[in-house]
């Protein structure tokens, strides 16, 4: 058997041949672009003293000869051959250390491969204990302040913290970087170590100072431990930040760790997973610290957040913790884009590996898919309000809509006296037409102007359609996005064997309506949760059949309207009573 330490070269070799950008380096490390999952925003590890690599994305990992055969889809055993054939012609050499000896010189070619040709080692601390990292931070924390503008983002609708709330979590603003020597001071002065703690380092004059600058200023969030001590903490950015080379769809990095990991005598973040709530039955897992902290809060509920999807190491000695202490359930709740995602539902399905191999029961938390996060969605049940009186429908757009029986005249008339201050006539607040009006008022019954009514109103037939996911909830590229995600994924239309359909129903509307008003009325009546519908609520990928006994359309659901495609449905799997349990559907 051969091991790493006896090969005539090493991981850099292998990373200089296969042309990886290099991104930016680490203590004894560097940072590449991750060649399986594609994602350009330098994920993948390489560590050139162990020979590994490891993409914290993917979460794919191996050894030097794993990478060249994954990346050239060949063997272990040709690629020892083929990375030794290129040695030998001299068409590469990093410049690294090869099991501890130094290689030959550099070719100038080869600079260019990466465009950071020789790295040398940063010196690193050994990491500090809990307790010191906890002193450290939680006294470098009661040195800041949040700013009126960061605790005003906090606090806005689409966050939805309490001032209360906002100081119990401890958010801080970062400060600006000329006082990150005077901040270390005065930690040093007050017997607190900075030696090994994430964020702090030695600059070029071996002063200690801390990684705060203008280009990672945001919010602090504090990365609790179950212990209640703080381990770390996040960043919140102001501006995210892009690589040049990132095309312009994508939003940039909006997270980043407090590190000093590339620094003289830093030391890296260590990615803890934050902890908030209590020991419970029942503990929830999802991706990010602040959302954790704002669904806590929403849902009064014991909150695991973990940064990124697959960042699930460090929940193992967690959940063995709990466990331990009578926690019996884990309710993964990643965000819905586990559906469409590879990457987020692998990490998904590691959260129940892990949860089962400790005892513990693991579901799948799942919710309108309108919404992203789990935060997203709470906030969004707990901002409900009732329409303003100004814009509600009248009596005849109501019924004419099915809302309402013929019988609500009569309270809408009761509402009318209580409401006469406002100048507006019955005839004007009922939505009728003079002639309507006038029937109404002849006819005691009522008859005739129902009939009227009923004359102006249709049944429109429709299904539903919805993506299945089967029992292993597989990842669709597609899942709850617009169009261009579909074609993207390569379909010129929608494939109709991955759908279920789940509703087969009328809707009363006006006959004037358009097949785009019809489809509006069901999308709105649909995107919530009506009695008796077995589906999620209707959203982007979903499709909805307009039918009658001439005629049927198909029509899918883009980010914000609907779209006519060609649909299969005998290909569709049939309707079920039910397809999801209340335990993991909300």
């Amino acid at each position: 058997m051969s091991y790493p330490q006896d090969f005539p070269f090493g991981i850099m070799d292998v990373v200089e041949l296969l042309h990886l950008r290099i991104r930016r380096r680490g203590g004894n490390s560097v940072y590449v672009d991750c060649p399986f999952c594609g994602d350009q925003r330098g994920k993948m590890n390489i560590n050139y003293l162990k020979n590994v690599w490891r993409c914290n994305y993917c979460d794919e990992s191996g050894g030097m000869l794993a990478l060249y055969a994954g990346f050239n889809n060949t063997t272990k055993s040709n690629a020892y051959w083929e990375i030794c054939d290129a040695l030998q012609t001299g068409n590469v050499s990093s410049g690294y250390p090869i099991n501890g000896k130094q290689p030959g010189t550099l070719l100038p070619e080869n600079k260019q491969m990466t465009g950071d040709a020789s790295l040398p080692e940063i010196p690193q601390s050994p990491r500090a204990g809990i307790s010191e990292i906890h002193q450290t931070l939680s006294l470098l924390f009661s040195m800041l302040s949040l700013s009126e503008a960061h605790r005003k983002h906090l606090s806005s609708p689409k966050r939805g913290l309490s001032e209360q709330q906002i100081n119990e979590l401890g958010f801080k603003s970062t400060p600006p970087s000329f006082l990150c020597y005077s901040l270390t001071s005065r930690l040093l002065k007050q017997g607190c170590t900075v030696q090994g703690v994430p964020g702090f380092y030695q600059d070029d004059s071996g002063k200690w100072t801390i990684n705060f600058n203008q280009r990672t200023s945001g919010i602090l969030i504090p990365a609790v431990g179950i212990d209640g001590m703080i381990h770390g903490s996040q960043i919140m950015l102001d501006i995210p930040i892009k690589d040049k080379n990132d095309p312009p769809e994508k939003k940039g990095t909006k997270y980043i760790w407090l590190s000093s990991s590339k620094k003289n005598m830093g030391v890296t973040s260590g990615s803890p997973v934050h902890f908030v709530g209590s020991f419970a039955r029942t503990i929830y897992v999802t991706e990010g610290l602040l959302k954790a902290d704002i669904a806590h809060c929403l849902m009064n509920r014991s909150f695991i957040g973990i940064a990124g999807a697959n960042n699930v190491q460090q929940l193992e000695p967690l959940f063995a913790l709990l466990a331990q202490n009578g926690t019996e359930l884990i309710v993964e709740a990643h965000d819905m884009d586990k559906y469409n995602n590879k990457m987020t539902n692998k990490g998904a399905s590691k959260i129940h590996l892990m949860a089962h191999s400790k005892g513990m029961e693991c579901r799948t938390l799942t919710w309108n898919p309108n919404y992203k996060g789990i935060d997203d969605w709470q906030l969004a049940l707990h901002q409900k309000e009732e329409p303003k009186e100004g814009k509600q429908m009248n009596f005849k757009q109501r019924y004419l809509s099915g809302q309402c029986d013929f019988s609500y005249i009569d309270d809408c008339v009761a509402k009318w006296h209580n409401k006469q201050e406002n100048g507006t006539k019955l005839v004007e607040y009922l939505g009728l037409s003079n002639a309507e009006y006038e029937e109404w008022l002849r006819d005691v019954n009522n008859m005739k102007l129902k009939e009227l009514l009923d004359l102006q109103r249709q049944h429109s037939c429709f299904r539903i359609y919805q993506l299945d996911f089967g029992e292993k909830r597989k990842a669709i590229p597609f899942a709850f996005l617009g169009i261009e995600a579909l074609h993207k994924a390569g379909y010129e239309q929608p494939p109709a064997a991955d759908y279920r359909l789940i509703c087969d129903d009328k809707i009363i509307c006006p006959k004037n309506y358009s097949n785009a008003d019809i489809l509006n009325q069901i999308f709105k009546r649909y995107n919530q949760l009506p009695e008796n519908y077995p589906g999620r609520p209707l959203s982007s990928s979903d499709i909805v059949e307009l039918y009658s006994k001439d005629d049927r359309s198909y029509f899918y659901r883009d980010t914000d309207k609907f779209i006519q495609v060609r649909f299969s449905p005998f290909l569709a799997k049939p309707l079920v009573v039910n397809i999801s349990t209340p335990e993991d559907t909300a």
